[in-house]
């Protein structure tokens, strides 16, 4: 028992120490993932496309959010160039797309063609942000700013996504509550 209270003590805290660049790419991946699985998904399995759905809205929302309010300022004061510049108000633009087509998806029937249509519009989407950000921002970021900057942004964004986590659930289970 002692043991495997170490090994979980030890990972939360190799998390907290991880640089951003790491914690969001986790997050594009995790959220790939899902979205390969929502494409595999069919007509037939509308309850399962509602449910991945869900969890990659949540997924999204919370990366967002960090990634806006931490990440990205902490980017654009880095900023030397008016391509890093440049970089910066591409990727706040593509979130706001991200955030028009969400709403669309779940204002669609699951169990139709368009559903699927719609959740590949949304993956090229978010693959194509994340490709973009690990291909030229995040390599920028690192020469930009040192070590010890990005360890404090990726504390940072530990306690960002531990508080965001915390207010989407505070708010479903609000909805939940008749």
């Amino acid at each position: 028992m002692a043991t495997r209270r170490k090994k979980v003590e030890k990972k939360t805290s190799r998390d907290a120490e991880k640089d951003p660049i790491a914690q969001l790419e986790d997050d594009h991946e995790r959220v790939r993932r899902l979205l390969a699985q929502l494409e595999q998904t069919t007509e037939k399995t509308a309850t399962r496309r509602e449910k991945l759905l869900a969890t990659i809205e949540q997924e999204l929302r919370v990366h967002t959010k960090i990634e806006e309010d931490v990440f990205y300022p902490a980017f654009f004061d880095a900023a030397r160039s008016g391509d890093d510049k440049e970089r910066y108000y591409e990727a706040v633009e593509e979130h706001h797309v991200v955030d028009l087509v969400l709403p669309e998806i779940k204002g669609t029937d699951p169990s139709g063609a368009p559903f699927a249509a719609k959740a590949k519009v949304l993956k090229d989407l978010v693959e194509h942000h994340a490709e973009e950000e690990e291909r030229e921002m995040f390599p920028r970021a690192r020469k930009l700013m040192g070590r010890e900057r990005l360890i404090e942004l990726g504390e940072q964004l530990t306690k960002a996504r531990e508080a965001t986590q915390a207010s989407f659930l505070e708010k479903v289970a609000g909805m939940l509550r008749p």
